[in-house]
């Protein structure tokens, strides 16, 4: 059983943990406001929330069943060594259950509030399709070969690729409105801050253990943090930079967005399908 050589280390990994974990779970919170307070999703890239609750879901999968169970965990240092730590804590099990339920959230928002020309698209449809129909082969295979740490690190890649996939199309429905009005940038922020932390975090626990196993003993951990930084540089660059608002529009007004649509009309029907 892996343990920690330094009391100091394992307390500052615990610290980084619980912000990475604060941070992260907070983030979710400013676009269920904004939502909330336009009544209205316009803005909103519903492939990015679909596959966004494809992601989360598959990563509390994975981490919950890595952090529970004790065959998963046994499985795991026969490929990676005994004396290993388990790459998973508290904080990472307790924000994928808050990820899935918020994420599930903003979805039964899209469902109630103004979504104007937006729709879920059908390349979406199938990536998700996709992806669910892989898992329940990969349960199949791994019931009659009792391969359960290989059957969560197949959930561990799904939640990885859709974390490459599930920033795209709001990257794209931005630079076609040439505005970021309706997505928060709030989350950004927060989803930033939470993914250099969750890098410290791990750095500590490379360090205190002198081994690089807890990086590619996880790789889905350290892909979203490096997918996720990547994406919310580029979001903070469109909002920041490259589509800053005008000085005459009143963003205190959460209704801004259905005064002066920024979606293209039904006459461009590219928009229907980002």
């Amino acid at each position: 059983m892996g343990s920690w050589n330094s009391v100091q280390l394992e307390v500052l990994y615990n610290v980084l943990g619980w912000v990475a974990f604060v941070a992260w779970s907070i983030s979710f919170y400013p676009q269920v406001i904004l939502n909330f307070r336009r009544k209205s999703v316009v803005g909103l890239n519903f492939d990015f929330v679909l596959m966004n609750l494809t992601k989360h879901s598959s990563y509390l999968i994975y981490n919950a069943s890595l952090f529970f169970s004790s065959t998963v965990q046994r499985q795991y240092r026969e490929k990676f060594g005994f004396n290993e730590m388990i790459p998973v804590a508290a904080n990472d099990v307790a924000f994928s259950m808050h990820a899935v339920l918020l994420t599930a959230f903003t979805l039964f928002q899209i469902a109630i509030y103004d979504r104007g020309h937006q729709k879920v698209s059908k390349a979406c449809i199938g990536i998700v399709s996709v992806a669910w129909l892989s898992a329940a082969v990969c349960v199949f295979v791994a019931i009659h070969r009792h391969s359960w740490f290989w059957l969560v690190s197949c959930f561990n890649t799904i939640q990885v690729v859709m974390t490459v996939i599930k920033y795209i199309p709001q990257a794209i429905l931005n630079f076609r409105r040439k505005s970021t009005i309706g997505f928060s940038i709030g989350n950004i922020l927060l989803d930033f801050f939470g993914g250099v932390t969750n890098y410290g975090q791990m750095v500590v626990q490379s360090v205190d253990q002198n081994s690089w196993v807890n990086f590619y003993g996880n790789i889905g951990k350290t892909m979203i943090s490096l997918v996720s930084i990547f994406f919310d540089i580029l979001f903070m660059v469109q909002h920041y930079v490259l589509y800053r608002p005008k000085k005459t529009e009143d963003h205190s007004d959460p209704n801004v967005v259905s005064k002066e649509p920024l979606l293209e009309t039904s006459d461009h029907p590219h928009s229907d399908s980002v």
